[in-house]
């Protein structure tokens, strides 16, 4: 079965919508733990438009499962990265207009610049992955460039237009994970999963981890983050390839 990692951001976003001390991300990242998280992840952005440096660092001191950094690869937020050193940190794209980050990091036009980023995070001991889009090249740049892994950008699966565009969608995933796995990546996924559309992909075969954000906060505002957590945790096991 795939591990759950569990974003916070959006706990931060409620909190900055009153730019006021609650929720507290820090308390949330606490509460998915208890709920059966195996890894929180957030995303430190240049604007702090929600996940702040406060947050960064208590949660580099509190967080006892894996805890994953995305983050851009401006020199500033290098700089932050080394000195929290959180487990793992995933370069992402980041554009000022987006609500969320959507799309993959270029990393084959941005391969020498991402090559030295990688090496001073992995002194800093961090390992490193890449949050792509499921195309060959980008995988392969990637691995060439020493991560340790690649987050598939599962956008287009999520926002499929019909049983078509889907099986497309997850076709272009399983190529982009077979080539990861024959690397010897990591391969994770992640981007517009919820509770509705996680089991076709919680089912491919070799996904190690899946992170996953909104739809959990947004499920816990009713339940609880604990019970939202252990809810996708459960749908994950459910669905999870079967061994042969």
């Amino acid at each position: 079965m795939a591990l759950l990692g569990v974003n916070i951001d959006h706990v931060a976003t409620v909190r900055q919508a009153r730019r006021t001390d609650e929720p507290d991300p820090i308390w949330a990242a606490s509460e998915a733990e208890l709920g059966g998280a195996d890894g929180i992840t957030f995303h430190l952005r240049e604007d702090r438009r929600h996940i702040g440096d406060r947050d960064a660092r208590l949660l580099s001191e509190t967080v006892g499962v894996k805890l994953n950094m995305e983050m851009a690869i401006a020199p500033a937020i290098v700089d932050i990265a080394c000195e929290i050193a959180p487990a793992q940190s995933s370069l992402v794209p980041e554009r000022r207009e987006e609500l969320t980050t959507e799309g993959g990091l270029d990393v084959v036009a941005h391969a020498q610049r991402i090559k030295d980023v990688v090496a001073r995070l992995n002194e800093g001991g961090t390992v490193v992955s890449a949050f792509i889009e499921p195309i060959l090249d980008q995988v392969q740049a990637s691995a060439d460039c020493g991560c340790a892994a690649v987050e598939l950008w599962t956008g287009a699966y999520a926002h499929a237009k019909g049983e078509a565009q889907r099986q497309q969608a997850l076709d272009d995933l399983r190529a982009a994970l077979a080539l990861g796995q024959e690397l010897g990546l990591e391969v994770h996924g992640g981007h517009g999963l919820t509770y509705r559309n996680i089991a076709p992909i919680a089912a491919v075969q070799g996904f190690s981890e899946f992170n996953i954000g909104h739809s959990i906060v947004s499920r816990a505002v009713f339940v609880g983050m604990r019970e939202a957590v252990r809810q996708m945790k459960e749908l994950l096991q459910r669905h999870a390839p079967r061994e042969n």
